[in-house]
C-alpha cells in the first residue's frame, strides 16, 4: 500500500505518466517465500499473485490503478541497477518537455534485505563486514571504509510542466534542469578506474541542463563507501568541478540510510530538492579519517547552512550504468 502526500494533489488524467524503478531485489523475498511454500506446501498453496507480484513493472502499474488517480498515460519500470531512479527523472522530464505528459509520478522502491539479496552482496564483497558496529560502517571517503551498508527506503517525485504546477497550485520545491547518462562499458560490478564514463555522464547533464560547473554548488555524489568506487567517483567529480573545489561541496546520503540500490537515488534526489529549499545540507557522517586525495569539501560529520542554487546528483549502477540529474531553485 502507498499513500500519495496531501501536498501532491493530484488527479485522474490521461497524460499523467508512472515511470517507477524497481529492481529485482525488491521482489526477491515475495518469490522466496512462495518457493518455500512450493517446497513445503505444494503448488495449491503458492500465491495467485507469485508471477504479478514478479514483474518489474508491477509498482508501477498499481500505483497508477490507485482509484484515487487512475493514471491512463506512460506507465512503465525501468532497471538500470543502482541508478534506476536517476533514469526515471529523466525519463520522466523527457515525456514532459515532448509534450506526452502534463505530470508525472517517478521514483524508485526497494526492500534488499532477504536472505537471498543479503547472501548475493555478500559473495561479491560489495557489503562492509564492520558488523559490530553497523551504525559506524558505511563511512564514504574514509580510510576506514570496507563495503556499503546495506538499505531499504523509496522515494516519489510529482514532476510537471510549470504551466500545470501554476494552474493546480502545486508546492514548488525546485526546478528540474536537466539529466545525462553514459555506460561504462567495462565490467559487470567494477567501475572504471579513470572515471571516464561518469566524467561524460555528468558533462551530459551540464550541457543539457544548460549551466556550468562553476554554477554547481553541491554534488549529492554516488557515495558508497567502497574502497575503490569512492574514489573513482571523487577523480572524475574533480575533474569536472576541480578548478572550482574551493566552492562546490560533496556529500553522501548513503552515510545514513546506507545503500538502497534502485531506491537510491530517489532518496538522494529528496534530499538535494530538501536542501536547494531550506539552504541546510546534511552531512557525510563516519568522516574520521579523510582518504588522501579528497580535496573537496564533504560537508563532515555535521550539516550546514548554504544556499544551493544548482545542485548534481550522481547514481551509477553495475554493469556500468551511469546517471547524473540537476536541480536548481525555482524563482518567479
Amino acid at each position: 500500500m502507498w499513500q500519495l502526500h496531501p501536498l501532491a494533489r493530484l488527479s485522474e488524467n490521461r497524460h499523467h505518466c508512472t515511470p517507477l524503478s524497481t529492481f529485482l531485489l525488491q521482489r526477491m523475498k515475495f518469490l522466496e517465500d512462495n518457493i518455500s511454500t512450493l517446497g513445503d506446501r505444494g503448488v495449491k498453496r503458492v500465491s495467485p499473485f507469485t508471477i504479478p507480484y514478479y514483474l518489474s513493472n508491477m509498482s508501477a502499474g498499481m500505483i497508477a490503478m490507485e482509484p484515487e488517480l487512475g493514471f491512463r498515460g506512460p506507465n512503465y519500470s525501468i532497471n538500470t541497477a543502482c541508478a534506476t531512479s536517476n533514469y526515471c527523472f529523466i525519463n520522466a522530464a523527457e515525456h514532459i518537455r515532448s509534450g506526452q505528459s502534463d505530470v508525472i509520478i517517478a521514483g524508485g522502491a526497494e526492500a534488499p534485505i532477504t536472505m537471498m539479496g543479503m547472501a548475493g552482496f555478500i559473495a561479491c564483497k560489495a557489503l562492509s563486514a564492520r558488523n559490530d558496529e553497523p551504525q559506524r560502517a558505511s563511512r564514504p571517503w574514509d580510510k576506514q571504509r570496507d563495503g556499503f551498508v546495506m538499505g531499504e527506503g523509496a522515494g516519489i517525485l510529482v514532476l510537471e510542466s510549470l504551466e500545470h504546477a501554476k494552474q493546480r497550485g502545486a508546492t514548488i520545491y525546485a526546478e528540474y534542469l536537466g539529466g545525462g547518462v553514459s555506460c561504462d562499458a567495462y565490467d559487470l560490478t567494477s567501475p572504471r578506474t579513470d572515471g571516464r564514463d561518469v566524467i561524460l555522464c555528468m558533462q551530459s547533464a551540464l550541457d543539457d541542463a544548460g549551466t556550468t560547473a562553476d554554477k554547481v554548488d553541491l554534488v549529492n555524489a554516488h557515495g558508497t563507501s567502497t574502497p575503490v568506487g569512492d574514489l573513482c567517483e571523487v577523480s572524475a567529480i574533480n575533474s569536472v568541478f576541480g578548478e572550482y573545489k574551493d566552492h562546490v561541496k560533496i556529500h553522501s546520503t548513503k552515510s545514513m540510510t546506507g545503500h538502497s540500490l534502485g531506491a537510491a537515488g530517489a532518496l538522494e534526489g529528496i534530499a538535494m530538492l530538501m536542501a536547494i529549499r531550506t539552504g541546510r545540507v546534511h552531512p557525510t557522517i563516519n568522516h574520521e579519517e579523510p582518504e588522501e586525495g579528497v580535496e573537496f569539501n564533504v560537508v563532515p560529520n555535521e550539516a550546514i547552512s548554504m544556499d544551493v542554487k544548482v545542485g548534481l546528483s550522481n547514481s551509477f549502477g553495475f554493469g556500468g550504468h551511469n546517471s547524473s540529474v540537476i536541480f536548481g531553485q525555482y524563482k518567479e
